[in-house]
């Protein structure tokens, strides 16, 4: 098999990771921040470190780090835990439904909303002209699960600090596979996912969020703190983690962080020579339509001539065991400015654990279907 669908989630888990778990599932189950016992304080201390691990990694010092079950959710946080109604919001048409949704659902509430319809990498270009007088937030996505392209994070930051706005970036694809500098960003909220880039297994993603910024609850119970209170606390993190933690999975997400730490670098590298040599394998051939750039991180999607994507994809699994995803990849309105709103595409998205060969491999297959 090969895997090439790592936008959704990524295959390959480093032994650290692994380890990790079978630790945390043999020592580390019990609820933490419930108790006061030894059992409970080990987990309480082991997602602390998972929190400084985190701030370690992003540059983050002057945030604090917020676990939810995984980026939409982290999304969903930044979003209804900050915007209230009649207030404006800028997006870039490369957004998830995590983001556009929960926007949508607003809309009933009098919230407004803009959407820039440029390249992502020119997003920051045409903000001024969408600025209005209630405008509070700025939502981009840092790297596009569509087509793999960047966003001009400090050129988006500069405009919001200009304009006294919220800054907030969808972390999904770019954890793991950039570099993250929050603390020279100028972003106020931060969404993750642990289960892609940065290497755990799922049911843990995050919002870090800048000291500063006011942020309500949008899930309530219990917190472990003021019980007697019938309000939820506000106070960061606990009033924003509601019910028990999923402790093994923040355990291995400090695991992948610490992969991470140790070979950013070399996996940095890895991952653009093999976004290079598969966007420049693809486009030799010509009955492609590609929709990436060159210098896309780890993402490269596409259609073949007179294919359905969806048709395709399953050939190459069927076929040549080859995973790849075709559709709309949950951003419908790239897909409208790319024109593939009624085809969707194929994506391959690659990781660290990937190789030349099976990029090859892939080329021989899509050669084999187009000719047969």
């Amino acid at each position: 098999m090969i895997y090439f669908d790592n936008a959704a989630t990524s295959l390959f888990k480093p032994n650290s990771v692994k380890r990790a778990v079978i630790d945390a599932l043999n020592n580390y189950t019990a609820n933490p921040g419930r108790s006061g016992h030894f059992r409970s304080m080990m987990v309480a201390e082991k997602i602390f470190d998972t929190r400084e691990a985190l701030k370690h990694f992003f540059n983050a010092d002057d945030y604090e780090v917020i676990f939810t079950k995984n980026c939409t959710e982290a999304l969903n946080l930044a979003i209804l835990g900050t915007l209230k109604p009649k207030d404006h919001i800028i997006v870039s048409c490369y957004e998830h439904n995590s983001v556009l949704r929960t926007l949508e659902h607003l809309k009933k509430d009098g919230i407004e909303v803009s959407i820039i319809y440029s390249d992502l990498n020119d997003f920051s270009n045409h903000l001024e002209e969408s600025v209005k007088f209630n405008t509070k937030m700025v939502i981009c996505t840092m790297v596009s699960n569509v087509t793999g392209e960047c966003s001009d994070v400090q050129a988006i930051g500069d405009f919001c600090q200009k304009y006294n706005l919220i800054y907030l970036a969808d972390g999904a694809q770019a954890s793991g596979h950039i570099k993250v500098d929050l603390s020279n960003s100028d972003i106020d909220l931060f969404c993750f996912a642990g289960h892609k880039g940065l290497m755990s297994i799922s049911g843990v993603g995050g919002l870090i969020v800048k000291k500063g910024i006011k942020l309500s609850p949008i899930m309530f119970g219990g917190t472990g703190t003021e019980s007697e209170n019938f309000n939820q606390p506000g106070t960061i993190p606990e009033g924003f983690e509601a019910g028990t933690l999923p402790s093994v999975s923040i355990i291995s997400l400090k695991a992948g962080v610490e992969f991470l730490e140790k070979n950013f670098s070399k996996i940095i590298e890895k991952e653009k020579k093999l976004t290079h040599y598969l966007y420049n394998s693809l486009k030799k051939l010509n009955f492609l339509t590609i929709y990436s750039k060159e210098d896309s991180k780890n993402v490269i999607s596409f259609n073949m001539k007179d294919f359905d994507s969806s048709f395709l994809a399953n050939l190459l699994n069927d076929k040549f065991q080859i995973c790849v995803r075709a559709g709309l990849h949950c951003a419908p309105l790239i897909h409208k400015k790319l024109d593939t709103i009624n085809t969707g595409a194929v994506r391959v998205s690659l990781d660290y654990n990937n190789n030349f060969e099976e990029i090859d491999r892939l080329v021989y297959a899509l050669k084999f279907i187009y000719s047969s």
